[in-house]
Parts: structure tokens; C-alpha cells; sequence
């Protein structure tokens, strides 16, 4: 395999790229809705990324630590049990890459349409399955090539992202009145419909543990993993907030919560564009969010099979799925993800994915950042270059918040909590089975 030669930039731009996504231009007309309260939404994102910055922390620790490939796989199997580390690498196959590619490149497909009117549902369809093939070629070649790519996308985006949020304070036609407290104010935070509503934020704060999934191909991880952790999330944390604080000077919680149709708006990016900055600038960001996604989706596709060809590494996939190029790429990983992306992409619904994805990282999550404290007692004498900073209140906070938001989601009754559930225990299944099979092939 090649050394590893991915740097802090690179790095840390996996980071940006994996959380800038769909749901940050996506979800406020839902937050209107639950919520009805903009200083509420705020507190929301600005909840969400002191929980990713506590997450980060926990995950700089174990990758500088243990700085090997496959993020949550290595970390929960070292900490609990190796069937722990099969599921969370199971969920990772589905919910924790290829959905939310397939997520990304259905957005990507819509938000071309916006671009270019005459595109069809089919033609949509196509660009999002184009989009995959296209990122899954880039990054079954070269590891290297592909992150450059990357920081080139993140940096553009991020960069384009700045800008509207300063033209839209500084110039856009918007009122401060939107922010004014309604419905009950903050006191909606200690609700259980903020406890749905931060789901949504989680989800789109997903991605601030990319770069520990390439722990291997980083250059002196144990120094670089943290830092590039830490510093992708801050950005992010205050990219989204000020964001949002853009949007709803722009649109008011009334606008956002029910639209020209009667629902949440979902193009709020456009919406909020074109109400501050006229037509034009909607446009502009429509082309911005087209960026984020090709960025978000190549980000996903380099980050994914690192975690399936450490599984097999271990003997928990087949050892095809271990098998390198000769840049060190782990090809059939890649090519394994890119299937399973452009299948949900031609058959799989925005909402229920998002939501399914969702719920199954906050348990994983949860039990990652866990693991640090599990570790601290288990395995004291282990050399740990980085200390989670807060320690142990940074990942107490983390688990509370992530065992709250999940069993708001399971009394609500939302559907696709089973559809999560029934993941886990397919992957038991898979994981019994699969051991099974091993013990037989050995006695032989």
C-alpha cells in the first residue's frame, strides 16, 4: 500500500466537504414548522455544532490514538465487541455513505433542473447517477488526486458560501423583524419537538468524522487527524449559523413554515437568494449548492470504502473488498459503494433516506464518542497523543444529547426508525451468520 500522504489541508477540506451538504440548504422550512420560533432555530444550529465540535474532539482522540481506516468500525470494536464494530461498518455500507450519497446526487439532479428548466424527472436521475459514476472513477484511481479535488471543491465552496452570506446581511432587501420571538420563544428549546427538529441539524452536521475514516492515508495522523477534525467543524459550525441568520433575514418563520404551497419550503437557499438579492442571486446559489453537492458526494465516495476494506481486513467482509490497487486504492470497495449509491439514487425517496440516515448515525455516533471513556478505563496505559479537551464532559454532553434526540424520534412514532431498527438487526444476522460460516471453514 502507499504511505500516506494526505496533509492538514486536504484533510481538513474532507471534513467541510462531508458536512456542507443537502440538509443545511434543505431544512429550516421544517425547523419553521416544528419550532415556529426563529431565536429557537438559531439555538438549534448553534446546539448542533457545540455537539459536532464535542464529537470531533471525542473522534481526534481515538483516530490519533488508534490511526487506522474505518472511523467507528475500529473504535467500537476495540472498545466493545467486534459484533459492535460489524454493525456500525453494516450501517456505514447503507445509511453512513451510500444513502447519503445517493441523498446528494438526487439534489444535485434537482437543483440542475433549476439551472436548466427543461430538464425531466429522468434527466435528473441520470445527472445524480452520472454524478456517482463520475466521483467513484475519480477516487478508485489515486488518493492523492482525489483529495487535491477535494480541497479545491471545499475551499470554492466555502469560499461562495461567505460571500452570500455577506451580500445578503450587508446589501439583501431582508428585516430584522424575522427575528423577533414567537410561540412561546425559547422556551420551545426544551421541548420534544427541538429534540426532532435537532435531528434534522444533526444530520446535516454529519461528516465532521470524515477524515478519521482515512486515518491511514494521513500524513502523521496523530497530529494532523485532531486538527484537521476540530478546525473543519468550527468552520462549518459558523458557516451554518450565519446562515441561517441570512435566511431568516430574508424570509420570516410564517414564509418558511408554509411556502406559496401550504408546507415547509424546501429550495430555502433559492428562496432566500431571490428574496434578498432578486432573481439572479437565487440562481447564483442554486449553482453554489450544485457545487456542495459534488463536492458532499466526493468527499462520501473517497471516505466510505476505507471502512469496508478495513472490515475485510479483518475477515468481517469477503477479502475482495480488501483488495488494493496499486496506488492504494481500495478499489472494489469503491466500485462496491458506487452500485448500492446509483440504485438508491434511481429508486430511493429525499425525505425518508434523509430521515432513515439520520437516526442510524446519532446511535453510532453516540456510541463512538462513548467509546473514549469506555477506552479511558479499558485500555489506561494506551498512548493517546490527544485528549478530548472537556474530558469527560464534552462526551457526556454528546451521549445525553444523541439519547435525547433518539428517543424523541421513537416517541413521535416516526416510521423510519423501524426501517433503522430492522438495519441493526439484519446486520446481527449477517454478522451471526457470517462468524458461523468462519468457525465452520476453520474446523475444516
Amino acid at each position: 500500500m502507499s504511505g500516506a500522504r494526505l496533509g492538514f489541508v486536504a484533510a481538513a477540506a474532507i471534513v467541510v466537504a462531508n458536512m456542507i451538504g443537502t440538509a443545511v440548504f434543505t431544512s429550516a422550512g421544517y425547523h419553521a414548522a416544528l419550532l415556529g420560533d426563529p431565536q429557537t432555530i438559531l439555538v438549534d444550529w448553534i446546539v448542533g455544532g457545540v455537539l459536532a465540535l464535542c464529537g470531533a474532539a471525542a473522534y481526534a482522540e481515538l483516530g490519533a490514538m488508534i490511526p487506522k481506516a474505518g472511523g467507528e468500525y475500529v473504535y467500537l470494536r476495540e472498545a466493545y465487541h467486534p459484533l459492535v464494530g460489524f454493525l456500525s461498518g453494516w450501517v456505514s455500507l447503507f445509511a453512513g455513505f451510500s444513502a447519503p450519497i445517493a441523498v446528494a446526487a438526487i439534489a444535485f439532479g434537482k437543483y440542475s433542473a433549476v439551472l436548466f428548466p427543461g430538464l425531466g424527472p429522468v434527466e435528473q436521475k441520470a445527472l445524480g447517477v452520472g454524478l456517482v459514476l463520475a466521483m467513484t472513477a475519480l477516487h478508485g484511481f489515486d488518493t492523492v488526486i482525489g483529495g487535491r479535488v477535494q480541497a479545491v471543491f471545499s475551499i470554492a465552496k466555502a469560499s461562495l458560501i461567505t460571500v452570500f452570506i455577506g451580500a445578503g446581511l450587508l446589501f439583501g432587501d431582508g428585516d430584522t423583524a424575522h427575528f423577533a420571538a414567537r410561540n412561546g420563544g425559547l422556551d420551545n428549546v426544551f421541548t420534544e419537538d427541538f429534540a426532532v427538529a435537532l435531528m434534522f441539524v444533526t444530520f446535516a452536521y454529519a461528516g465532521w468524522n470524515a477524515a478519521a475514516y482515512i486515518a491511514s492515508d494521513i500524513r502523521d495522523p496523530a497530529r494532523t487527524l485532531p486538527r484537521a477534525l476540530l478546525a473543519g467543524t468550527a468552520l462549518v459550525t459558523v458557516l451554518y449559523v450565519l446562515l441561517h441568520v441570512t435566511f431568516l433575514y430574508g424570509l420570516s418563520v410564517e414564509t418558511l413554515a408554509t411556502g406559496a404551497g401550504g408546507g415547509p419550503i424546501v429550495e430555502v437557499g433559492d428562496a432566500a437568494a431571490k428574496s434578498l438579492l432578486g432573481a439572479t442571486a437565487g440562481t447564483l446559489l442554486s449553482s453554489l449548492i450544485a457545487l456542495g453537492l459534488i463536492s458532499a458526494v466526493s468527499a462520501m465516495v473517497m471516505a466510505g470504502p476505507r471502512v469496508y476494506a478495513a472490515m475485510a481486513d479483518d475477515g468481517a467482509l469477503p477479502a475482495l473488498f480488501a483488495r488494493r490497487s496499486a496506488r492504494g486504492v481500495p478499489w472494489v470497495a469503491v466500485v462496491l459503494q458506487g452500485v448500492i449509491a446509483s440504485v438508491v439514487v434511481l429508486y430511493g425517496e429525499l425525505g425518508q433516506v434523509m430521515q432513515y440516515v439520520g437516526f442510524l448515525l446519532s446511535i453510532f455516533a453516540a456510541l463512538a464518542v462513548a467509546a473514549v471513556i469506555v477506552l479511558r478505563f479499558t485500555r489506561p496505559d494506551a498512548p493517546r497523543p490527544y485528549r478530548t479537551w472537556g474530558y469527560p464532559v464534552t462526551p457526556i454532553v454528546f451521549v445525553a444529547a444523541a439519547i435525547w434526540v433518539t428517543y424523541a424520534q421513537v416517541d413521535a412514532g416516526l416510521g423510519h426508525v423501524w426501517w433503522g431498527l430492522g438495519s441493526i438487526a439484519a446486520g446481527v444476522v449477517v454478522w451471526v451468520v457470517s462468524v458461523g460460516l468462519g468457525r465452520r471453514d476453520r474446523s475444516h
